[in-house]
């Protein structure tokens, strides 16, 4: 169970289907937070780098890396080797590549040879079509990225991927339960760990992704940064719990 962090410039926001994001507060507040409560390890997603068409703010990450007694994961911006390679000297464990892997999987490619594929995730975000089928986005969904969504995942796993970070953009921030039949045909196709994204709001709701999903991790946003009918900002995390039996 890993809390997925959504950056926007020096705090912390959360948002809905990828829209109207809520301020949360200082990302270092939360990371504290989480110490306290033992996370296994945390993602951290800038959502305007990419959309914006900047690098990766460093000192900001540097700053949250260096409070987190949990290995992190770092999304947002990377295009580059030596981009990897900063995040990686700042404290970060996983580099996460989304939007520059749709126009071209050599940064994922490069960094994975470099530093390992266990150091390389690469992230999808997936829309729903009107017919049903699926789409993959890019820059915080706001364009629609030219690839296939099956030829996508099996390209990042044979670019050097270690893991697929796979995100539900009609799911983000509802609550309402992951969409496990996306869920069921990525991790079918991969011999990669699927971290699944999007739309966790209970406990049934992690169980229910990796058993009936197979995803292999489960993460989420609003279940941990939220509490109540009214959405109080409370950061919070359920201890004890064993998704795999």
């Amino acid at each position: 169970m890993i809390p997925c962090l959504l950056l926007r410039g020096h705090g912390l926001v959360k948002t809905r289907k990828f829209k109207d994001p809520v301020y949360l507060g200082d990302p270092v507040n939360a990371v504290r937070i989480f110490n306290e409560k033992e996370v296994d390890e945390l993602v951290i997603l800038d959502i305007d780098a990419s959309r914006e068409g900047r690098e990766p703010d460093y000192e900001v990450i540097a700053e949250i890396a260096g409070e987190c007694f949990m290995p992190v994961a770092y999304g947002g911006g990377v295009r580059t080797l030596e981009q990897a390679r900063r995040l990686i000297r700042c404290g970060v464990e996983k580099v996460v590549v989304n939007t520059s892997a749709t126009e071209s999987y050599d940064v994922i490619h490069e960094t994975a040879q470099v530093f390992g594929r266990q150091a390389v995730v690469g992230a999808i975000d997936v829309k729903k079509t009107l017919l049903g089928g699926y789409r993959v986005v890019a820059k915080s969904a706001s364009v629609e990225a030219r690839v296939p969504l099956d030829e996508h995942v099996q390209a990042l796993v044979a670019a050097g991927a270690g893991e697929i970070f796979l995100n539900s953009v009609d799911r983000d921030g509802m609550m309402e339960g992951y969409d496990l039949p996306l869920i069921r045909r990525v991790a079918q196709q991969v011999n990669v760990p699927v971290m699944a994204c999007g739309g966790a709001g209970t406990v049934e709701h992690l169980a229910a992704a990796v058993h009936e999903g197979g995803a292999s991790a489960v993460a989420a946003g609003s279940m941990f940064v939220f509490h109540g009918r009214l959405r109080a900002v409370l950061i919070n995390y359920p201890q004890g719990l064993d998704l795999q039996r």
